[in-house]
């Protein structure tokens, strides 16, 4: 089964590291995507640019606006995924709790839909 483990945390705490603690931090993400290619378990994998760089798009009576940034203020914000394939929730859980962010920030896992297959 197919799970999408959305990557968050804080930009500012990110900012924050030296460049030493920002070097072991990535060096750890290499690691982890290095492990999940290995294991057959990774499917897509992709960091995102910072939040400053997202535009939000919406609809509302038939006309489309756009705000900079993201729809909500959050103190976490998303920086990348990975989507995986498991046997199960389980399995995914295992595999997500080993992404860096899990320590710093957060990491949400949810199945993929089948619906649109």
């Amino acid at each position: 089964m197919k799970y999408l483990c959305l990557i968050y945390d804080a930009e500012a705490t990110l900012a924050a590291m030296s460049p030493t603690e920002m070097g072991a931090f990535m060096g750890e993400y290499g690691t982890f995507t290095n492990d999940i290619i290995a294991s057959g378990n990774m499917i897509a994998g992709e960091e995102l640019q910072p939040v400053h760089t997202a535009t939000t798009v919406r609809i509302r009576n038939g006309k489309m606006s756009t705000t900079d940034g993201p729809f909500a203020e959050t103190k976490e914000q998303l920086g990348g995924f990975y989507l995986i394939n498991a046997r199960d929730l389980n399995e995914a859980l295992q595999i997500a709790s080993r992404i860096p962010s899990a320590r710093t920030g957060s990491i949400e896992v949810r199945p993929i839909s089948t619906q649109m297959a």
